[in-house]
Protein backbone atom coordinates (compact mmCIF):
# COMPACT_ATOMS: atom_id res chain seq x y z
CA UNK A 1 0.00 0.00 0.00
CA UNK A 2 1.58 3.33 -1.00
CA UNK A 3 2.45 5.77 1.76
CA UNK A 4 0.53 8.48 -0.06
CA UNK A 5 -2.73 6.89 1.10
CA UNK A 6 -1.88 7.78 4.69
CA UNK A 7 -0.70 11.29 3.92
CA UNK A 8 -2.69 14.04 5.65
CA UNK A 9 -4.87 16.51 3.80
CA UNK A 10 -3.05 19.43 5.40
CA UNK A 11 0.53 18.17 5.15
CA UNK A 12 1.29 20.48 2.22
CA UNK A 13 -1.35 23.10 2.89
CA UNK A 14 0.34 26.09 4.52
CA UNK A 15 -2.63 28.45 4.28
CA UNK A 16 -4.58 29.61 7.30
CA UNK A 17 -7.96 28.83 5.69
CA UNK A 18 -9.39 25.32 5.49
CA UNK A 19 -11.32 24.68 2.29
CA UNK A 20 -15.02 23.92 2.50
CA UNK A 21 -14.64 20.53 0.80
CA UNK A 22 -11.77 19.52 3.11
CA UNK A 23 -13.81 20.61 6.10
CA UNK A 24 -16.85 18.59 5.04
CA UNK A 25 -14.72 15.58 4.18
CA UNK A 26 -13.07 15.55 7.61
CA UNK A 27 -16.34 16.06 9.50
CA UNK A 28 -18.15 13.45 7.39
CA UNK A 29 -15.38 10.94 7.99
CA UNK A 30 -15.56 11.68 11.74
CA UNK A 31 -19.30 11.02 11.76
CA UNK A 32 -18.82 7.69 9.99
CA UNK A 33 -16.10 6.69 12.47
CA UNK A 34 -18.36 7.75 15.31
CA UNK A 35 -21.09 5.41 14.07
CA UNK A 36 -18.60 2.56 13.81
CA UNK A 37 -17.50 3.16 17.39
CA UNK A 38 -21.12 3.39 18.57
CA UNK A 39 -22.06 0.06 16.99
CA UNK A 40 -18.91 -1.55 18.39
CA UNK A 41 -19.80 -0.29 21.85
CA UNK A 42 -23.34 -1.71 21.63
CA UNK A 43 -22.11 -5.20 20.78
CA UNK A 44 -22.85 -7.52 23.70
CA UNK A 45 -22.76 -4.69 26.24
CA UNK A 46 -25.15 -2.65 28.34
CA UNK A 47 -25.49 0.91 27.16
CA UNK A 48 -27.68 3.99 27.28
CA UNK A 49 -29.07 5.82 24.28
CA UNK A 50 -27.56 9.15 25.34
CA UNK A 51 -24.06 7.68 25.61
CA UNK A 52 -24.30 5.99 22.20
CA UNK A 53 -25.41 9.25 20.56
CA UNK A 54 -22.60 11.11 22.33
CA UNK A 55 -20.08 8.54 21.19
CA UNK A 56 -21.28 8.83 17.58
CA UNK A 57 -20.91 12.63 17.57
CA UNK A 58 -17.79 13.05 19.69
CA UNK A 59 -15.22 12.39 16.90
CA UNK A 60 -16.79 15.14 14.77
CA UNK A 61 -16.69 17.60 17.67
CA UNK A 62 -13.03 16.85 18.40
CA UNK A 63 -12.26 17.05 14.68
CA UNK A 64 -13.69 20.55 14.43
CA UNK A 65 -11.83 21.67 17.57
CA UNK A 66 -8.52 20.44 16.15
CA UNK A 67 -9.14 22.15 12.82
CA UNK A 68 -10.13 25.43 14.47
CA UNK A 69 -6.87 25.65 16.42
CA UNK A 70 -4.98 25.40 13.11
CA UNK A 71 -3.12 22.20 13.92
CA UNK A 72 -1.87 23.29 17.36
CA UNK A 73 -1.98 19.85 18.95
CA UNK A 74 -1.35 21.07 22.49
CA UNK A 75 -4.21 23.53 22.45
CA UNK A 76 -6.47 21.13 20.58
CA UNK A 77 -5.96 18.23 22.97
CA UNK A 78 -6.42 20.53 25.98
CA UNK A 79 -9.73 21.80 24.66
CA UNK A 80 -10.96 18.43 23.38
CA UNK A 81 -10.01 16.75 26.66
CA UNK A 82 -12.64 18.77 28.50
CA UNK A 83 -15.35 16.87 26.64
CA UNK A 84 -14.22 13.64 28.24
CA UNK A 85 -14.60 15.15 31.70
CA UNK A 86 -18.25 16.10 31.24
CA UNK A 87 -19.37 12.47 31.38
CA UNK A 88 -17.56 11.73 34.63
CA UNK A 89 -18.53 14.88 36.51
CA UNK A 90 -22.04 13.49 37.01
CA UNK A 91 -22.21 9.74 36.35
CA UNK A 92 -19.32 7.33 36.98
CA UNK A 93 -18.25 5.67 33.77
CA UNK A 94 -17.30 2.04 33.37
CA UNK A 95 -13.88 1.08 32.07
CA UNK A 96 -15.41 0.21 28.68
CA UNK A 97 -17.09 3.62 28.40
CA UNK A 98 -13.87 5.41 29.25
CA UNK A 99 -12.04 3.40 26.61
CA UNK A 100 -14.62 4.18 23.92
CA UNK A 101 -14.50 7.89 24.75
CA UNK A 102 -10.74 7.95 24.35
CA UNK A 103 -11.02 6.02 21.08
CA UNK A 104 -13.58 8.51 19.80
CA UNK A 105 -11.35 11.43 20.78
CA UNK A 106 -8.32 9.81 19.12
CA UNK A 107 -10.30 9.23 15.92
CA UNK A 108 -11.45 12.85 15.96
CA UNK A 109 -7.88 14.02 16.52
CA UNK A 110 -6.66 12.08 13.48
CA UNK A 111 -9.43 13.34 11.20
CA UNK A 112 -8.96 16.88 12.46
CA UNK A 113 -5.31 16.70 11.41
CA UNK A 114 -6.38 15.39 8.01
CA UNK A 115 -5.14 11.80 8.40
CA UNK A 116 -8.37 10.18 7.23
CA UNK A 117 -6.91 6.84 6.14
CA UNK A 118 -5.02 6.49 9.41
CA UNK A 119 -8.20 7.33 11.30
CA UNK A 120 -10.09 4.57 9.47
CA UNK A 121 -7.25 2.10 10.04
CA UNK A 122 -7.01 2.98 13.72
CA UNK A 123 -10.78 2.80 14.30
CA UNK A 124 -11.31 -0.46 12.44
CA UNK A 125 -8.33 -2.11 14.15
CA UNK A 126 -9.36 -1.12 17.66
CA UNK A 127 -13.04 -1.91 17.09
CA UNK A 128 -12.08 -5.27 15.60
CA UNK A 129 -9.97 -6.08 18.65
CA UNK A 130 -12.78 -4.99 20.96
CA UNK A 131 -15.34 -7.20 19.19
CA UNK A 132 -12.92 -10.12 19.16
CA UNK A 133 -12.19 -9.82 22.86
CA UNK A 134 -15.91 -9.58 23.63
CA UNK A 135 -16.56 -12.63 21.51
CA UNK A 136 -13.83 -14.63 23.22
CA UNK A 137 -15.00 -13.50 26.65
CA UNK A 138 -11.61 -12.09 27.57
CA UNK A 139 -11.51 -11.18 31.24
CA UNK A 140 -14.80 -12.91 32.05
CA UNK A 141 -14.85 -13.89 35.69
CA UNK A 142 -14.98 -17.64 36.15
CA UNK A 143 -17.20 -19.20 38.80
CA UNK A 144 -18.88 -15.84 39.43
CA UNK A 145 -22.07 -17.65 40.53
CA UNK A 146 -20.22 -18.87 43.62
CA UNK A 147 -19.63 -15.36 44.94
CA UNK A 148 -22.64 -14.20 46.91
CA UNK A 149 -23.73 -11.34 49.14
CA UNK A 150 -25.99 -12.54 51.93
CA UNK A 151 -28.13 -10.44 54.27
CA UNK A 152 -29.31 -12.23 57.42
CA UNK A 153 -31.73 -10.72 59.93
CA UNK A 154 -31.36 -11.90 63.53
CA UNK A 155 -33.09 -10.92 66.80
CA UNK A 156 -31.27 -8.49 69.07
CA UNK A 157 -30.75 -11.07 71.81
CA UNK A 158 -28.76 -13.36 69.49
CA UNK A 159 -25.01 -12.77 69.63
CA UNK A 160 -23.95 -12.47 66.00
CA UNK A 161 -20.25 -13.09 66.72
CA UNK A 162 -19.57 -16.47 65.14
CA UNK A 163 -23.22 -17.54 65.29
CA UNK A 164 -23.17 -18.97 61.74
CA UNK A 165 -19.54 -20.06 61.58
CA UNK A 166 -20.24 -23.80 61.58
CA UNK A 167 -22.79 -23.51 58.76
CA UNK A 168 -20.53 -21.33 56.63
CA UNK A 169 -17.63 -23.69 57.23
CA UNK A 170 -19.70 -26.51 55.74
CA UNK A 171 -21.00 -24.70 52.64
CA UNK A 172 -18.57 -21.85 51.94
CA UNK A 173 -14.92 -21.82 50.95
CA UNK A 174 -14.54 -18.30 52.34
CA UNK A 175 -16.78 -15.81 54.12
CA UNK A 176 -16.52 -12.42 55.77
CA UNK A 177 -18.89 -10.31 57.86
CA UNK A 178 -18.69 -6.91 56.16
CA UNK A 179 -21.60 -5.00 57.71
CA UNK A 180 -23.78 -4.97 60.81
CA UNK A 181 -26.88 -2.76 60.93
CA UNK A 182 -29.72 -2.38 63.41
CA UNK A 183 -33.25 -2.33 62.04
CA UNK A 184 -36.88 -2.29 63.16
CA UNK A 185 -36.27 0.29 65.92
CA UNK A 186 -33.21 -1.58 67.15
CA UNK A 187 -35.04 -4.84 67.83
CA UNK A 188 -33.26 -6.65 64.99
CA UNK A 189 -29.78 -6.86 63.50
CA UNK A 190 -29.07 -7.19 59.80
CA UNK A 191 -25.78 -8.91 59.01
CA UNK A 192 -24.15 -8.71 55.58
CA UNK A 193 -21.73 -11.45 54.56
CA UNK A 194 -19.57 -11.88 51.48
CA UNK A 195 -19.42 -15.59 50.62
CA UNK A 196 -17.66 -17.88 48.22
CA UNK A 197 -19.77 -21.03 48.02
CA UNK A 198 -18.22 -24.46 47.64
CA UNK A 199 -21.17 -25.71 45.59
CA UNK A 200 -23.85 -23.28 44.36
CA UNK A 201 -26.24 -26.23 44.04
CA UNK A 202 -26.44 -26.46 47.84
CA UNK A 203 -27.41 -22.84 48.35
CA UNK A 204 -31.00 -23.65 49.41
CA UNK A 205 -29.79 -26.31 51.84
CA UNK A 206 -27.53 -23.72 53.48
CA UNK A 207 -30.33 -21.15 53.67
CA UNK A 208 -32.65 -23.67 55.35
CA UNK A 209 -30.08 -24.26 58.09
CA UNK A 210 -29.57 -20.52 58.50
CA UNK A 211 -33.34 -20.02 58.87
CA UNK A 212 -33.42 -22.49 61.71
CA UNK A 213 -30.61 -20.57 63.41
CA UNK A 214 -32.02 -17.03 62.98
CA UNK A 215 -35.62 -17.82 63.95
CA UNK A 216 -36.94 -17.90 60.37
CA UNK A 217 -36.36 -14.17 59.92
CA UNK A 218 -35.56 -12.62 56.57
CA UNK A 219 -32.57 -13.88 54.57
CA UNK A 220 -31.63 -12.52 51.15
CA UNK A 221 -28.93 -13.71 48.76
CA UNK A 222 -27.61 -11.88 45.70
CA UNK A 223 -24.64 -12.09 43.39
CA UNK A 224 -21.72 -9.93 44.44
CA UNK A 225 -21.69 -6.68 42.51
CA UNK A 226 -18.45 -5.54 40.89
CA UNK A 227 -19.80 -2.75 38.63
CA UNK A 228 -19.30 -0.07 41.26
CA UNK A 229 -15.58 -0.71 41.34
CA UNK A 230 -15.17 -1.89 37.79
CA UNK A 231 -12.18 0.32 37.06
Amino acid sequence: MPDSVFRGLFDTNMTQVIGLMDFLLCVGTSLILGLILAFAHMYRARYTRSFVVTLALLPAVVCVVIMMVNGNIGAGVAVAGTFGLVRFRSVPGTAREILMLFLAMAAGLLTGMGYLALAFLFTMTLCGCSLLYQRLGLGAEKNSAKYKTMNITIPEDLDYSGVFEDIFQEYAAAWELVRVKTTDMGSLFRLTYELQLRDEGKEKEMIDKLRCRNGNLEISVSRQETAAVEL
